[in-house]
């Protein structure tokens, strides 16, 4: 038997394992008879879950591929990871128990569903939904072309093949099981992830240089340019990384995943609690990106960057271990898009079909279009990759830039009392066009940045001709601001 088949073995049968895992955690009928259920979980998940549930919108394919492809092709930019994800958390410990508190009392399962109530605007709504569908397809065609490059780098197989088989996979154990699909199987992913990395990280520096510190010299001397800003090709200076860490932090719990994920926490204290000790999960974020500058003194010369980690696994390790260490990225990718297809079905059929062109339809009815949309997305998600395979990094990098055009309508609403749904709404628009025209105009730093200044400014400007003046007639604001001062 050779390496790469022993390989692939080992990497079947721990993805199947944790795939029927899957299944099982949507076996109690309960799981799918109604959107709250089947999206949130009917609010019911615990800490522990919630952990492993958050922390697997991090630790995803874009993490172990991604990131370490920059740090193959551009060296140090690639740590604005690193800090991105610290920086998160601090946002996320003010917002998100508030936004639950409110989501929780009136049974809102999407962000788009608060922007509606909160502003009284179906439209509003519609725009948050469709923008968090574009940007997210790419990014649910990332994950899984994650997939592809694995099987591609064991050479065993059609890797076209294997990626057919893991959309259908995960379109039918997300229609089975709905959240608790992947906020199980969560568990045992990222389990694997902290013992793989953990080997990874402490192994590969050892075996290759004896130890970090022989490896980080060996780079310096071999390659200067990749190790101090503003990288190889000198393009990602220091307003770059600051731009890009903080659009990164502030648009994490803007994806809808992120949101559906923190949504079905049992309580708000528990998100609260999360956010204090997330950053901990994150400590191994900065060895596993240096893991891309080895990769480059290793197995130099790859074209495919995004594949760089994968080469060094191959030429590092043996069957076994390779096995491991592919099912750990593949269900890297799996579980991810799992909960990302969910969220995107969610705002389609949710905020789109039914507020805009069906208000009376059944709910057991929406509950089952929600469901079987799952496999719309997860085929829009291959036609995507299919037709337009070499622009999913630049559109789902393009993706964080917009989906945090979103921020000032959920986070700013929850605490500006008089916020006006025309101003939101104009900012928002504002904020996307601004990011689509930063290259082309040749603004510094990250795009979102400059998407995110326009959006407030003209949030600001037009708010000082139109104000929410009465909101006790609205719920929801009367639920955030009156329900206070009673």
């Amino acid at each position: 038997m050779t390496t790469s088949t022993l390989a692939l073995i080992v990497m079947a049968v721990i993805v199947l394992l944790v795939v029927v895992l899957g299944f099982v955690a949507g076996s109690d009928k309960a799981s799918r008879e109604s959107i709250e259920q089947w999206t949130v979980g009917g609010r019911n998940f615990g800490g522990i879950v919630i952990w492993f549930l958050i922390g697997a919108d991090v630790y995803t394919a874009y993490t172990f591929l991604g990131l370490t492809g920059y740090g193959y092709s551009l060296g140090v930019p690639a740590f604005f990871a690193t800090p991105y994800v610290v920086l998160a958390y601090p946002i996320a410990y003010y917002f998100l128990p508030k936004i639950w508190a409110v989501a929780k009392q009136f049974h809102m399962t999407t962000l788009a569903d608060y922007v509606r109530e909160r502003f009284d605007s179906r439209f509003l709504s519609a725009l948050v939904a469709l923008a968090g569908i574009a940007f997210l397809i790419p990014y649910i065609d990332l994950q899984l072309t994650g997939i592809e490059n694995v099987v591609r780098v064991t050479g065993e197989i059609s890797p076209a093949g294997v990626l057919v088989i893991s959309f259908l996979l995960v379109g039918l154990y997300t229609y089975f099981s709905g959240i608790r699909a992947p906020a199980w199987t969560s568990v045992a992913k990222d389990l694997l992830v902290w013992v793989v990395m953990l080997i990874l990280v402490i192994y590969l520096p050892v075996k290759w240089f004896g130890g970090w510190g022989q490896f980080l010299h060996a780079a310096q001397v071999r390659h200067p340019d990749y190790m101090s800003l503003p990288g190889h090709g000198g393009n990602h200076g220091a307003f770059w990384f600051a731009t890009a860490a903080f659009i990164s932090a502030a648009s994490l719990f803007m994806w809808p995943h992120s949101s559906t994920g923190s949504l079905s926490s049992r309580t708000g204290e528990s998100l609260r609690r999360n956010a204090i000790f997330l950053p901990f999960y994150n400590i191994l974020l900065f060895f596993v990106t240096g893991l891309g500058i080895l990769a480059l003194l290793v197995v130099p010369g790859q074209t495919n960057s995004n594949a760089a980690l994968l080469y060094l696994i191959q030429k590092s390790m043996g069957g076994f271990g390779q096995g491991i260490a592919f099912a750990t990225i593949m269900l890297a990718s799996l579980v991810p898009a799992s909960l990302m297809v969910i969220a995107a079905s969610n705002l389609l059929i949710k905020n789109i079909v039914r507020d805009v062109f069906a208000p009376n339809i059944h709910p057991r009815n929406l509950t089952f279009l929600t469901r079987l949309s799952v496999f719309l997305m997860v085929i829009l998600a291959l036609a995507f990759g299919i037709l337009f395979p070499s622009s999913i990094i630049s559109l789902q990098l393009q993706g964080v830039s917009g989906i945090v055009q979103i921020l000032p309508a959920v986070v700013f609403s929850l605490w500006w009392r008089t916020m006006h749904r025309i101003p939101v709404g104009v900012g928002f628009i504002g904020g996307i066009v601004t990011v689509f025209l930063a290259a082309p105009l040749h603004l510094p730093g990250y795009a979102g940045f400059w998407g995110l200044v326009v959006n407030v400014a003209i949030v600001l400007i037009l708010s000082l001709f139109l104000r929410q003046r009465e909101t006790t007639h609205n719920e929801v604001a009367r639920f955030l601001f009156h329900r206070e001062r009673a």
